[in-house]
């Protein structure tokens, strides 16, 4: 094996920021949800706060940032365009999917000691109250439309030649892209799933549907534009040392098809999943609510959760 290869296969990057972030989030959200369950009782249907899916896909979500930003796939994205290129679907797609399907929220806050966790509920509902300047500005910078629009503005963007060649060359940058795209996706799965802090009223099935599909046809021409150029387009990999006998264009055209079609089929895969739930009725059940969260003495502003009154 190339021993270029060789040492980046066997390279962990341990970055102690990263390490902090998951064992903080990790344990507060498996505290809160063994307080939670422990309180409402063991789960009735796949819908109750004690699900044991919801730990899984979280603590799903937290392994893939931590895989994404230290494994070896953040050495070798140095090398090979195609792998930065599955690294930022792993933080725009599947981490935020992961961690936002459990709604992870009421689990979090429930994680903190009992002061801790009414002042942070009610510092949330103030700074998030309809009738507050920051509420009124992150309802405008959340909305759907606002949403959609980052989304694709941090995709297209850092895609663009002098951008994507200042992340490689610089760590800082590297790590801002990062952040901004995880951000990204965060806002716009957050839209789709429904999960808390709801700033607006949910979105309905069919409007999450044509939101989700409107988020592929960029994401398909950015794809088609990298798989069909005809020379590099990202200085910086033509300098690199190549790996596995995969040439600079050759890189370039994979890394255009994973953008192209395994990125475009997490849109349409979550469409379809919303098509199925209209199918089969899962829309017209109502929320189920489980009193002790809800409850005064759970939060000092339960609506920041449930979206009540928003």
């Amino acid at each position: 094996m190339n021993p270029v290869a060789r040492a980046a296969l066997s390279s962990w990057d341990w970055r102690p920021e990263v390490i902090i972030v998951l064992l903080i989030f990790g344990p507060l959200f498996i505290l809160g949800w063994r307080r939670l369950r422990a309180i409402s009782g063991p789960a009735k249907n796949w819908r109750s706060l004690g699900a044991r899916w919801r730990p899984v896909l979280y603590i799903s979500g937290l392994l893939v940032i931590g895989i994404a930003l230290m494994s070896p796939i953040e050495v070798l994205v140095q090398q090979l365009f195609f792998v930065h290129m599955i690294q930022h679907l792993l933080l725009i797609m599947v981490a935020p999917i992961l961690l936002l399907l459990p709604n992870p929220m009421p689990f979090v806050l429930w994680g903190l000691p009992t002061s801790a966790r009414l002042t942070v509920g009610g510092w949330l509902n103030s700074i998030l109250n309809k009738g507050s300047a920051t509420g009124r500005i992150l309802r405008k910078l959340t909305n759907p439309l606002a949403v959609w629009f980052i989304m694709i503005t941090f995709i297209i963007g850092w895609h663009d030649p002098n951008m994507y060649n200042a992340a490689l060359r610089n760590d800082l940058v590297h790590d801002i892209e990062h952040v901004s795209m995880f951000i990204a996706g965060m806002l716009f799965w957050w839209t789709v799933t429904g999960a808390g802090p709801r700033l607006h009223k949910n979105l309905s099935r069919p409007a999450k549907i044509a939101f989700v599909l409107a988020a592929i046809p960029p994401n398909m021409a950015l794809g088609v534009v990298l798989s069909f150029a005809q020379q590099p387009i990202y200085s910086y990999y033509s300098d690199m040392p190549r790996l596995w006998g995969i040439s600079v264009m050759n890189d370039q055209r994979i890394s255009g098809i994973v953008m192209w079609i395994p990125g475009s089929m997490m849109y349409f895969m979550a469409a379809l999943v919303l098509i199925a739930q209209i199918l089969s009725g899962e829309g017209k059940k109502p929320t189920l609510e489980d009193p002790p969260w809800l409850s005064g003495e759970a939060l000092a502003a339960p609506g920041i959760i449930t979206g009540k009154g928003n």
